[in-house]
């Protein structure tokens, strides 16, 4: 992943998704990754510029053992902002990056284009108490305390069915480095925005797990009652990592609000070869992309050119329509025409995009009315020849 020197600490960042499309910047709650927006991302891929990025001290950014406020932590978001050229931006946090973002909002909210706040709270009694979790994750590290935080994170129907998921998140949160977190805890403690949430103008949704014991949805409550354009929606089922739990629920009302506050989207028009590029490697894979730029020699370069600046720049970067549906689109014209090489090529970046098997079925046998049968007849071969093992162990079969 790049890396941005902000404010002297190196953020580590990925920003991805059609180069003409709003940016949506997701914040990490705290002890975890942006790995924990994996489900979410997913999602909304194609819809949105999704920008993710670790918090100091977090995966693979750095920290500084110095006093740190929810204020340097949004100071941070918005020198990354800075950093990538992009003025305004959606922003959604859970948690930590919730308070991170509600801290954003207050000190700029020219750069807001609307925000959401999942799990979180604008005050966290009591300074002791934070104090005492830095103090022992200082000198134990956080494998002393991962155990009581996963039962608070998680409902018991979800740490008992999904173990996979489970382990990625303990894995990140035992790795996490100690004074990181610790600063984190001590600038919760410090933290009071309660008297500033009439400053927050922005379009707001406030997500809260009904079954989450570290933010109830009392101060979800407390936060929707202060901020003027505030809504809320209280997930049932859920406790405290809701994006993890339930990524496609999380995901729905999100995007359902985005799509509310994100205005008209006019056609890309001419884009430069490297959003192009950025945009082809997103849904390709920079592996194979690369390979077919190293390989076009002086007389395909100009081939070569032109596609990713006008297909995959002008085209894929049109945010008018998502990349699932651009997927599928693609699948079914590759379908039609009989291209088996394109079609095999787009198969695993439409699942990428958002495509599950049972949608791609479907669209196979809907070619077979409007292509011909023995068009279909050859897609479903080329799936099978394309996923393998892995297309009967996803349909049960």
């Amino acid at each position: 992943m790049p890396q941005i020197r902000v404010d002297d600490i190196d953020l580590c960042y990925e920003l991805s998704g059609p180069s003409g499309a709003p940016v949506l910047a997701l914040s990490n709650s705290l002890g975890t990754t942006m790995a924990m927006w994996d489900g979410v991302a997913a999602h909304l891929r194609g819809r949105y510029r999704i920008l993710r990025y670790d918090t100091r001290g977090h995966g693979a950014s750095a920290t500084r053992d110095t006093e740190t406020r929810i204020e340097d932590l949004a100071s941070d978001l918005l020198g990354l902002l800075d950093a990538l050229g992009i003025g305004r931006a959606h922003l959604a946090g859970l948690s930590l990056g919730g308070m991170t973002v509600q801290a954003v909002a207050m000190a700029a909210p020219e750069r807001i284009l609307s925000l959401t706040l999942m799990a979180t709270a604008a005050h966290m009694p009591s300074a002791q108490s934070w104090g005492e979790r830095a103090a022992t994750v200082r000198a134990q590290g956080t494998a002393a305390i991962v155990e009581a935080t996963l039962g608070r994170w998680f409902t018991p129907a979800f740490r008992d069915s999904s173990s996979s998921a489970l382990a990625s998140i303990r894995d990140d949160f035992v790795a996490c480095d100690r004074t990181g977190y610790a600063r984190a805890c001590e600038a919760i403690g410090a933290m009071d925005l309660r008297a500033r949430l009439g400053r927050i103008q922005a379009p707001t949704l406030v997500i809260a797990g009904r079954e989450d014991p570290a933010t109830p949805p009392a101060m979800a409550e407390e936060i929707c009652a202060g901020i003027p354009q505030a809504e809320l929606v209280i997930m049932p089922r859920a406790a405290h990592l809701l994006a993890v739990e339930h990524p496609e629920a999380t995901a729905a009302h999100l995007g359902a609000f985005l799509a509310r506050h994100c205005g008209p989207r006019a056609a890309t028009g001419a884009v430069p070869f490297g959003d192009g590029l950025e945009n082809r490697k997103a849904v390709l894979g920079a592996a194979h992309v690369e390979r077919s730029l190293a390989a076009a020699g002086r007389f395909a370069g100009p081939w070569q050119d032109f596609i990713t600046r006008t297909a995959w720049g002008e085209v894929w970067g049109d945010p008018r329509l998502p990349w699932k549906t651009r997927s599928l689109v693609t699948l079914a014209l590759m379908v039609a025409l009989g291209r088996e090489e394109e079609f095999k090529l787009h198969i695993r970046p439409a699942l990428a995009n958002g495509v599950d098997l049972d949608e791609l079925q479907a669209l196979l046998l809907q070619t077979a009315i409007y292509a011909g049968v023995p068009a279909a007849n050859g897609a479903f071969r080329w799936v099978k020849e394309t996923l393998g093992d892995a297309l009967d162990a996803a349909s049960g079969a």
